[in-house]
């Protein structure tokens, strides 16, 4: 497959002047409708890839193995540069750098790690906490001395904006950036005195997650150097919605065809690419 052409088409995104918001995907027709319709890259996210293969909440159940299997069928599906969440690693600095090696084979252009100490340790209770920044270091030096095509994007993602405050994530960053990630990945800055700020910290592209909505704005955001703004799990969303709706119309004796907002069988065939296994199975098994 060809990993590297997509992490480059990530990368000219980073080193653009726009902010774009990505397509959350979550399988592999998702990716391939982000694809068809033009966005620039597509996000996996930790939370939407344990629902959509586990259905279980964000709450460090799914496995590496899980998770880079998942990465795989979207990135072998379509073109799509795929940022993923890969959460904290799936364990300490070691576990890191393994996560980074499988995630990379799994073909994905771009992917984070953070600095909260995950799964959520004996006796933390309900508030969610962060590494030391030492430890946070240790984790971002793992990952790139995990990584082999030099294409691949690693990001420095943390919370510490609304756990910790403005000033700890500002001195995060700077660590983080020193070590030598390409990106750094802030959850949860709500204003834009927290930007400003953060911004002013360091000189690698942002990817934001979790923003608030008096700094949604794309002119702003592309000056701060903020390449990538997430805009939510939407889609995922939408979906279980309508397979729920669906299937109860059914259960309540809705007649097949009667239901609402189907797909188009031509929609369904361009999204499974039916003519090129047509193409293949005229030049491979003869005509039908």
């Amino acid at each position: 497959m060809r990993w590297t052409a997509r992490r480059e088409r990530f990368r000219s995104v980073l080193t653009g002047d726009d902010c774009v918001h990505p397509a959350s995907v979550f399988d592999p027709m998702s990716a391939r409708i982000a694809e068809d319709l033009g966005f620039e890259a597509g996000m996996l996210a930790g939370s939407v890839a344990s629902m959509t293969v586990l259905g279980a909440p964000d709450m460090i159940l799914l496995t590496l193995s899980e998770f880079a299997g998942q990465a795989l069928r979207i990135s072998r599906a379509s073109e799509l540069p795929l940022l993923v969440d890969a959460d904290h690693g799936y364990g300490n600095a070691l576990n890191v750098t393994r996560t980074v090696e499988e995630l990379e084979i799994a073909g994905v252009a771009a992917l984070s790690i953070e600095d909260t100490d995950l799964p959520q340790p004996y006796g933390a209770g309900a508030g969610a906490r962060l590494i030391s920044i030492d430890e946070g270091v240790g984790k971002m030096r793992a990952a790139l001395e995990g990584r082999i095509d030099a294409s691949l994007v690693i990001a420095g993602r943390t919370s510490a904006t609304r756990m910790t405050g403005v000033d700890d994530a500002a001195e995060r960053i700077r660590s983080y950036e020193e070590a030598g990630v390409d990106a750094i990945f802030l959850v949860g800055v709500q204003t834009r005195e927290e930007l400003d700020k953060l911004a002013e910290a360091v000189d690698v592209p942002l990817i934001l997650g979790g923003a608030g909505a008096d700094v949604m704005d794309p002119g702003y955001l592309a000056d701060l150097g903020v390449r990538i703004c997430l805009q939510g799990h939407q889609p995922f969303a939408a979906a279980v919605r309508a397979v729920h709706d669906t299937l109860k119309a059914l259960r309540d004796g809705v007649p097949p065809a009667d239901l609402a907002d189907q797909s188009s069988s031509a929609l369904l065939e361009d999204l499974s690419r039916e003519d090129r296994y047509r193409k293949w199975t005229e030049d491979f098994l003869g005509k039908i």
